[in-house]
C-alpha cells in the first residue's frame, strides 16, 4: 500500500483578518458564518484566532484521513485540552493514548448492544412521563423541557438513578452557566479579555461546578454505601476497576461521572430542540412520521424493537443534526509535522473539521439549507429503508458523532433515545411553533436558545 500522504508541502490560504488577534473577532461575532465563508479558500484553510495558528478542512476525504485512517498521527491537541482546563472537566473526552485506552475499555460496557436494549423502556416511559406534565395549549420553553427529560432518562439508565428534582436543577444550573460561559468567554468576545479580570459569568460558573461536584461525591458515596453491585456506570465508576486492575481515584471517578452528566443529555436534548422545532414547520415530514408510527406502533408507544421500521423517524433526526450538528466542530493537533491534501501541518497547529460547513456544502447535498428528511430515505412512502450512506457521497461529508477510534462512545445510546423519544412525543402531541425563528450560538453545544412551542395534545 502507498503512503496516503503526498510529497508536496504546500501552505493553505486563509483570511488574513486583524493585526495580532486574526480572525478572532469574526469568530466570536459568529463562529458559523466564519466557519462556511472560510470554505471560500478552499478545501484546506489556514487562519489565526484566540492566538492560536488554524487549519481547517473541508474535504470528507481529509476528515477521514485525520479522524481513522491517520488518526494515529493526531491528538486532540492543546486546544480542546486548553478547554477542559477551562470548563474543569477531565475524564475520557480529553484523555489520551494509553490512558484513553484504559477509561475507555472500562466504561464501554455501559455502552454495549444488550446494555442500550435495556435502556429503551426508561427513555419512553419518561418521555411519556414529561408529556403528562404539560397541558393543551401550554407554551413550553422546549430546550429546557427536553434536557430535564435527557437528564432524568440519563439518571435512570447510565446511573440506575432516580434523580430528584432539586438534584436535577443543580446539574442543569451547571450546564446552563458553562454554556452561557463558554458562549462569551472562551468563544465569545470575552476571550480578549485578561482572565484576571473578575467576571459574572465566570462566577457563576466556578459556582455551580463546585456545586455539581459535590453532588457527584454525595452520589458516589451513597452508592458505595449501598453495597449495590449493578453493572451501571455509577456503580461500575465507584466499585469497579480498570482492564490493568487498578481503580479510579476519587479525581477520575468525579471527572467521568460528570463527563457523562454534561455529554450523555445534553447533546441529546439539543438535537431533540432542533428536530422538533424543524419538524412543526414542515408538514410533509409530519405526516409522513405520523404515517409511519400508526403503520409501525398502531396505538401504542414505540419499543426498542421497532426501531428498525421508524426509518422515518431516524431520518427526521439524522437531518436534524446534519443542519445543527449538536457539536459544529472537532479540533485535533499532528504530533509530528505531516500534511493532508499536499498541505504542511506542523506540530501546535490546530486541525479544524468544520462539520457544521461540511453538512452544508452544496458538492455533498442538494438543498443543503433545506430541512429534507427525505434525503436519507430510499424512495417514497413511511415503511421504506433509511439510506445511511448514499454511493455519490463521501461518507465523512456527515459525521456529527464524530469517527475513526475516537467516535463518541454514547453514539448508539444517543441515536435510540433520539429515535424513540420523538416517535413518543409525536405520537402524543403536536408541537406548533411560537418561536418563528432560532438564533443559534456555540457554546458548549450549538445552543438554539429560547425556542418556545405551542403543545397541543392528540
Amino acid at each position: 500500500m502507498s503512503d496516503p500522504r503526498p510529497t508536496s508541502s504546500a501552505t493553505a490560504s486563509g483570511p488574513r483578518g486583524l493585526p495580532l488577534i486574526g480572525s478572532t473577532l469574526s469568530f466570536a461575532r459568529d463562529p458559523l458564518a466564519l466557519l462556511e465563508s472560510n470554505a471560500e479558500y478552499g478545501d484546506v484553510v489556514r487562519y489565526e484566532a484566540f492566538g492560536r495558528d488554524l487549519v481547517a478542512f473541508y474535504d470528507p476525504d481529509h476528515v477521514e484521513q485525520v479522524l481513522v485512517s491517520r488518526s494515529d498521527e493526531f491528538w486532540r491537541g492543546e486546544f480542546e485540552h486548553e478547554f477542559s482546563d477551562v470548563i474543569d472537566v477531565e475524564g475520557v473526552l480529553f484523555a489520551e493514548g494509553e490512558e484513553w485506552k484504559r477509561q475507555r475499555l472500562m466504561l464501554q460496557s455501559a455502552f454495549t448492544p444488550d446494555q442500550i436494549r435495556s435502556y429503551a423502556d426508561a427513555m419512553v416511559e419518561e418521555t411519556v412521563r414529561a408529556i403528562d406534565g404539560w397541558t393543551d395549549g401550554e407554551v413550553v420553553d422546549l430546550e429546557e423541557e427536553l434536557s430535564a427529560l435527557t437528564l432524568t432518562v440519563l439518571a435512570r439508565s447510565l446511573f440506575d438513578l432516580e434523580l430528584d428534582e432539586d438534584r436535577g436543577a443543580r446539574v442543569r444550573r451547571w450546564v446552563h452557566a458553562m454554556s452561557e460561559y463558554t458562549a462569551r468567554e472562551v468563544f465569545g468576545a470575552g476571550a480578549l479579555v485578561p482572565g484576571w479580570v473578575p467576571s459574572r459569568t465566570a462566577r457563576r460558573f466556578e459556582h455551580a461546578t463546585a456545586d455539581v461536584r459535590s453532588l457527584v461525591e454525595q452520589l458516589v458515596a451513597e452508592r458505595r454505601a449501598s453495597g449495590a453491585d449493578g453493572d451501571d456506570l455509577l456503580t461500575l465508576l465507584s466499585t469497579g476497576e480498570y482492564p490493568d486492575g487498578t481503580r479510579p481515584s476519587s479525581d477520575e471517578i468525579g471527572d467521568q461521572l460528570m463527563t457523562f452528566l454534561l455529554a450523555g443529555h445534553e447533546t441529546t436534548a439539543t438535537a431533540l430542540t432542533y428536530a422538533c422545532w424543524l419538524l412543526a414547520g414542515d408538514d410533509e415530514s409530519r405526516e409522513r412520521l405520523e404515517s409511519e408510527l400508526e403503520i409501525v406502533c398502531g396505538d401504542r408507544d414505540p419499543t426498542m424493537a421497532d426501531l428498525p421500521e421508524l426509518a422515518v423517524t431516524e431520518a427526521i433526526g439524522r437531518e436534524a443534526m446534519r443542519l445543527y450538528p449538536p457539536l459544529p466542530f472537532l479540533h485535533r493537533e499532528p504530533h509530528e509535522e505531516t500534511s493532508i491534501g499536499g498541505y504542511r501541518i506542523s506540530p501546535g497547529t490546530t486541525v479544524q473539521l468544520p462539520m457544521y460547513a461540511i453538512h452544508r456544502d452544496e458538492r455533498w447535498w442538494d438543498d443543503p439549507d433545506e430541512f429534507r428528511p427525505d434525503r436519507w430515505l430510499e424512495g417514497e412512502g413511511a415503511d421504506l429503508p433509511l439510506v445511511a450512506d448514499p454511493d455519490d457521497r463521501p461518507e465523512y461529508a456527515y459525521f456529527p458523532f464524530g469517527g475513526g477510534p475516537r467516535h463518541c462512545i454514547g453514539m448508539r445510546f444517543a441515536m435510540t433515545e433520539l429515535q424513540l423519544t420523538l416517535a413518543t412525543l409525536a405520537r402524543r402531541v403536536d408541537l406548533e411553533r411560537v418561536t418563528d425563528s432560532i438564533e443559534t450560538d456555540v457554546g458548549i453545544t450549538l445552543d438554539p436558545g429560547l425556542v418556545e412551542m405551542r403543545v397541543r395534545t392528540k
